[in-house]
């Protein structure tokens, strides 16, 4: 008999965002935002010179409210809003979003988060969880 497999593809990049979730989390309210940024550059840096795993990517943007928000290809969020809670968001549903117009691209414009519909990370949300 064979061995089973998944053929579910993980990535390092995952254990290292949620470690950066973690460290985030436990850094001072104001701060958070630009730690998490770095941490994330440092994760596509080090994703870089791994071309054999999956490409990891995140674009950040800055929300209508002063937020930073961390958008990833798989649909998924974080956001770090004005005061230095983080809140994990899905991409579309979870903000008010508005375009370019198709001439110049299509391209993102603005969001607004629509915190009523995310959930809260705190530094005892358990990683999994993230």
């Amino acid at each position: 008999m064979s061995e089973l497999q998944s053929f579910v593809l993980t990535s390092p990049a995952e254990a290292m965002v949620r470690e950066a979730i973690e460290t985030a989390c436990r850094a001072e309210p104001h701060a958070r935002a630009a730690l998490f940024e770095q941490l994330l550059r440092d994760i596509e840096a080090f994703m870089r010179r791994h071309p054999e795993e999956l490409a990891f990517r995140v674009i950040a943007y800055s929300g209508t409210d002063g937020s930073r928000i961390f958008r990833s290809r798989d649909g998924r969020s974080i956001v770090i809003d004005a005061a230095g809670t983080m809140w994990r968001a899905r991409s579309y549903e979870d903000f008010d979003t508005t375009y370019t117009s198709p001439e110049s691209g299509c391209r993102i414009e603005t969001l607004t988060p629509r915190y009523g519909q995310m959930r809260p990370i705190t530094a005892s949300t358990p990683s999994h969880d993230r």
